[in-house]
């Protein structure tokens, strides 16, 4: 409820016509809300097309992988189809939704860079293959795509891959080559960006969406550099690593014993991880053994991107590198590692490119990789592991609420909250200004009420006021009545310093109805 409502809350508001960054503080890029907001307008609140999004969203990214890793290998690895679909079946279980279920800005991003991936392996695949003008901008447009879904991961993408662009560019042009490709592809971002910008500068205002999205996103959610590199804070790097190195040094032998000591030297931390599954029956253990591949291949994939710089520069080449800083990219979200943010599919390209340097094991290193990940990553994603900061106890129950329809949740934070819609509706004039605290739930969404206060929830992240401005807020938009939350559905409180708020406010609100999870205070 906690990640929902501020998407459906956010996504409602805009639909209405609300402008983030001027109308109200915004901490995020605003495209995936654009999305939901269109999606509102045309459809209605509904609930339920919020998950049937999220479905087609994330078949939509595996298709998007299954062809970049099959065009990746087509021509450098015997078996590229069969190899394709053993790195991209476990995206079913572990795709862009298959552990975080609603639409979600750090998947959306990921969707929007494969997009741009599919468009650029097709515009830039040489000169035999290489598209027209028209292609090739349409490819540079795409990749200004995620800079506007999510920060943190879209500056990156595209930093990364127009200077891959540029460097390729240059060194074909040294080789008296034709560079038109890459020229149509760094225009085409130049005019989406600068296009884009204009939109921004004469709906919002630049300067306000330069202070939201970057001077205060960065102020409440930049990690610190330990954070950044906690992530290769792992043990079992000091044997997985040197295995594969070793398994490279021993396929260059060219013995009869070398391939097969090779593949096991190179299965040995995904067989571990298999084993891990004997080994312990607790879901946290199992997961931890899964995620940490995640830093074994990525330390694989830095020592590829390093050796490729050597190489003339082109797409293929500097691949590696252009997915290093996105999947980086994707980890500086609230300095929390552990989760992967949807970025799986990132990775399962990543191991193509990979297994196109050892294409003597690629097909049974590609299975043992694929059925690893998909077999433990299923169980991942069923034990609701990733999800362990959300009280799932109890009975399941189906929403009743039309807006809410398709609803359905462990536990009795649905009936709770929909006695909360209907007394509101009953009970409170359409008109009053309404103030929910801290804000888990989607509560405009689901009544269909027009936001007066600027802040919808009061994390850290999102909330800019400190409690006495709150309170003068309250006072110039009308605000008549506040609802606060007995219980949250988090297990640990996002809002550390909520009582403070709710101390201010409470001088000018009176207790005025206490429900089963909520309590009802009318304005003095």
């Amino acid at each position: 409820m906690w990640d929902l409502s501020y998407l459906l809350d956010s996504s409602w508001r805009i639909a209405l016509g609300q402008i983030p960054y001027k109308d109200f503080p915004f901490s995020h890029a605003p495209l995936m809300f654009l999305v939901q907001a269109a999606m509102i307008r045309l459809t209605g609140r509904v609930y339920w097309h919020e998950i049937a999004y999220a479905a087609i969203a994330g078949a939509v990214g595996t298709l998007l992988a299954w062809r970049v890793v099959l065009r990746l290998l087509a021509g450098r690895v015997e078996g590229a189809w069969l190899i394709a679909l053993a790195l991209t079946a476990p995206l079913t279980v572990v795709g862009l939704y298959g552990i975080f279920p609603h639409p979600y800005y750090d998947s959306e991003c990921v969707l929007a860079v494969l997009l741009a991936l599919y468009l650029l392996q097709r515009a830039l695949g040489g000169d035999e293959q290489a598209a027209g003008p028209l292609r090739c901008a349409i490819a540079g447009a795409a990749c200004v795509g995620p800079l506007f879904v999510k920060q943190n991961i879209g500056l990156p993408f595209l930093a990364v891959t127009l200077a891959a662009a540029g460097a390729e560019g240059i060194a074909r042009r040294t080789r008296g080559r034709n560079v038109a490709p890459q020229s149509w592809v760094i225009a085409g971002a130049g005019v989406a960006l600068a296009a884009s910008l204009l939109a921004i500068q004469l709906t919002a205002g630049l300067r306000n969406y330069v202070y939201w999205t970057i001077t205060f996103a960065a102020h409440r959610r930049l990690p610190g550099m330990g954070a950044m590199l906690g992530v290769f804070n792992q043990a079992s790097l000091l044997w997985t690593v040197p295995a594969a190195l070793a398994g490279v040094a021993v396929l260059r032998l060219r013995q009869r014993w070398a391939r097969p000591a090779a593949i096991a030297l190179f299965a040995a931390p995904f067989l571990w991880t298999i084993a891990s599954l004997a080994v312990s029956d607790d879901a946290s253990d199992r997961a931890d053994q899964l995620l940490s591949l995640w830093p074994h291949l990525l330390v694989l994939g830095i020592l590829l991107a390093v050796c490729n710089l050597r190489r003339a520069p082109s797409f293929a080449t500097l691949l590696p590198l252009i997915l290093l800083a996105t999947i980086y990219g994707a980890f500086l979200s609230q300095q929390l590692w552990g989760s992967t943010y949807g970025a799986w599919p990132l990775l399962m390209i990543l191991i193509a490119a990979l297994l196109v340097e050892v294409p003597a094991v690629a097909r049974p290193m590609a299975l043992v990789a694929g059925f690893t990940v998909l077999l433990c990553g299923g169980l991942y994603a069923a034990s609701r592991e990733r999800l362990s900061y959300t009280k799932f106890d109890g009975a399941e129950a189906h929403a009743t609420l039309p807006a809410l329809r398709g609803m359905t949740m462990p536990g009795p934070w649905i009936p709770d909250f929909e006695e909360l819609v209907r007394y509101t509706d009953a009970e409170i004039p359409a008109g009053d200004g309404i103030l929910p605290i801290p804000g888990q739930d989607p509560f405009y969404f689901a009544t269909g009420r027009v936001p007066r206060f600027p802040v919808l929830m009061f994390d850290p992240a999102t909330n800019p006021y400190s409690p006495e401005q709150i309170v003068e807020l309250a006072r110039e938009r009308d605000i008549r009545w506040l609802i606060l939350n007995r219980e949250l559905q988090v297990e640990a409180d996002p809002t550390p310093n909520i009582a403070d708020y709710v101390q201010a406010l409470k001088g000018n609100f009176v207790l005025y109805r206490t429900l089963s999870n909520y309590e009802v205070y009318r304005r003095r």
